[in-house]
């Protein structure tokens, strides 16, 4: 075995802008994977587990296929797909690689595919697999087995990698190989992670691995014809359907710790489901057919509320257990965060959340898809949000407990919709009790302008304010409404991108970044009034914000241009795919089958 060298994998694979990481997921789990092909993210054997390859927050654990000459980058995804293919481009020839998670999915063993294609010259790629449990504080011990597949055992993980069998490891554990590839010549490696043995099981077999999670992609992702933008549409789905695990939870980012303001504290892990993103992605899912998401959203929402009652959370696991309190990692982070592990929302009571998830089921009831178990849960919605929707709570942006005019607004929406696919008893009640918050609401959190303001004591805007006037809570020529966008508008937008409010005096830009999800929200109001050039235009806007493989986070540094929070946010992707299908027809609505 030769000796390899000690590789400085901090050097050879710093963290990239967000704008420049990929997304490989399976709905258990994803990836991200930057421009020297190097996998500098992936949590196993599921998103809320330690990461195993954790570079972009500092510590260790990577999987590396880089050229050795000079190279620039480029990539795209096969439409419709989380498959990713990474090109490079040397000055003597091109080289690319398609990249994936395995599926159909096992929520106990990921397949990281990984399949080189050469140009029409010599092609030398340098592989780099560095394996360290718990974000890289557990390293791993390899060896080669009989069949010649490198196997690893890093905590409690079990490894196992093919196609790299002329590789050897360096004094630090690492496997390193000079693949040397010959003109057209196509390379597979296949990485397995469990957290059980593999050596009972055989080794995957890259070709149909590959074959059936293309004909996954082809069955998963609609053509969304019936959208202002069908490519961009069928990516969000794709993004939504590989962030969801199969009839269970959709995680609302693949990671954690990537700060929305450098140095300034706003750092968290979104490897959860957030029961109102959730919504946002059924309904997005429900606006011209029943799409299985819609189903998905419907059946874990149903799950908890069953469960939990008037004590329903605002975020779970994707199995439905809690989600954990807040813990920092000892790690250097991305650069200007802070690796947050867990979430702060644990404890929280959001009322938004029990409106939003009223708006689901309206959507799903358009569609005749209501189970009696979702009749239950209805029921339960209406009731905790008639006890408890005079109470201060953190609402949509999860800040101090205050009497947010978003939530019950929400409220409102949710309980206007499902009135009209509620039984006699539970419609009665929904529409008195809608009625007599509107009525609180109106009171209390109207401004000298007759625009909606954040709180009674709180008289500036927020852009959040549009989507449940979007979504019915008010009829679009209310005054209210009007005056509520106009004060939008005037007070929340710039260069072309919409802030969720004002945090201080500061100019908008300095506190946080364009809010994407909002860029979204305005679009839907201009075309709910009826502006439908000003709806286009919000809507392109705001795609035009996504990075090179077409990924969104949750805000925009619009003066950088650069993408800033956890990626990809799972709900921008969500706002931005209902944005897209209603702009095609012309019409809002959230359950009416198009």
């Amino acid at each position: 075995m030769k000796d390899q060298p000690v590789i400085d994998l901090d050097q050879a694979y710093p963290p990239q802008s967000l704008r420049d990481y990929a997304l490989l997921a399976d709905g258990y789990r994803g990836a991200l994977i930057g421009p020297r092909g190097d996998v500098s993210w992936l949590c196993a054997p599921r998103w809320d587990s330690p990461a195993m390859f954790s570079q972009l927050i500092g510590g260790r654990g990577t999987f590396a296929i880089t050229p050795v000459d000079t190279f620039v980058w480029g990539g795209y995804y096969e439409p419709g797909s989380l498959v990713w293919v990474s090109r490079w481009t040397t000055s003597d020839c091109h080289v690319q690689c398609h990249e994936a998670l395995a599926v159909p999915s096992d929520p106990r063993r990921l397949v990281l595919l990984r399949h080189l294609q050469a140009g029409g010259q010599p092609s030398s790629m340098d592989v780099t697999l560095d394996i360290c449990a718990e974000f890289g504080s557990k390293g791993s011990s390899g060896r080669r087995d009989d069949s010649g597949a490198w196997v690893f055992k890093a905590g409690d993980l079990h490894c196992r990698l093919t196609g790299a069998g002329d590789g050897n490891l360096n004094s630090e554990g690492v496997l390193c190989l000079r693949l040397e590839l010959s003109p057209e010549q196509e390379h597979d490696l296949v990485l397995e992670v469990s957290d059980q043995p593999l050596d009972r099981q055989p080794a995957v077999d890259a070709d149909a691995a590959w074959s059936a999670t293309r004909n996954h992609w082809a069955e998963a992702v609609p053509e969304f014809g019936k959208s202002a933008a069908p490519r961009d549409s069928r990516q969000a789905y794709a993004v939504l359907r590989g962030m969801t695990a199969p009839g269970g939870g959709m995680v609302a980012a693949a990671t954690l710790g990537l700060p929305e303001r450098a140095n300034a504290g706003k750092n968290y892990d979104y490897r959860y489901v957030w029961l109102r993103d959730q919504a946002y992605a059924g309904i997005a899912a429900g606006v011209n057919e029943p799409l299985p998401l819609l189903d998905e959203a419907v059946a874990f929402s149903t799950a908890r509320v069953l469960e939990h009652g008037d004590k329903l959370a605002p975020a779970y696991r994707i199995d439905g257990s809690s989600a954990p309190h807040e813990t920092q990692l000892d790690l250097p982070g991305y650069p200007g965060g802070t690796p947050i592990v867990g979430n702060w929302v644990r404890g929280q009571f959001q009322l938004d959340a029990m409106g939003e998830l009223l708006q689901l089921y309206a959507t799903s009831a358009g569609h005749d898809h209501l189970t009696s178990d979702d009749h239950t849960a209805i029921t339960s919605l209406i009731s905790t949000i008639d006890s408890r929707w005079s109470e201060t709570e953190a609402g949509i942006w999860e800040l101090e407990n205050r009497w947010w005019t978003h939530s019950r607004l929400a409220c409102i929406a949710g309980l206007r919709a499902i009135a009209v696919h509620a039984p006699t008893s539970d419609a009665g009640r929904a529409l008195t009790l809608a009625d007599a918050i509107l009525a609180e609401t109106s009171k209390r959190c109207l401004n000298s302008d007759g625009a909606w303001q954040q709180t009674p004591d709180m008289d500036k805007p927020d852009a959040a304010l549009l989507i449940p006037v979007v979504r019915g809570a008010l009829p679009p020529d209310d005054p209210r409404s009007r005056a509520t966008l106009a004060a939008v508008m005037r007070d929340l937008t710039a260069d072309g991108y919409v802030y969720r409010f004002r945090a201080d005096d500061r100019p908008l830009g300095e506190a946080e970044g364009a809010f994407l999800m909002c860029s979204f929200a305005v679009s839907l109001a201009h075309l709910q009034a009826g502006n439908t050039v000003d709806a286009f235009r919000w809507f392109e806007r705001g795609r035009a914000a996504s990075g090179s493989p077409g990924l969104l986070c949750e805000e925009f540094d619009v003066r950088q241009r650069q993408l800033r929070g956890n990626m990809p946010q799972a709900f921008v992707h969500a706002m931005l795919l209902e944005c897209s299908q209603r702009l095609d027809t012309g019409a809002m609505g959230t359950h009416d089958p198009a």
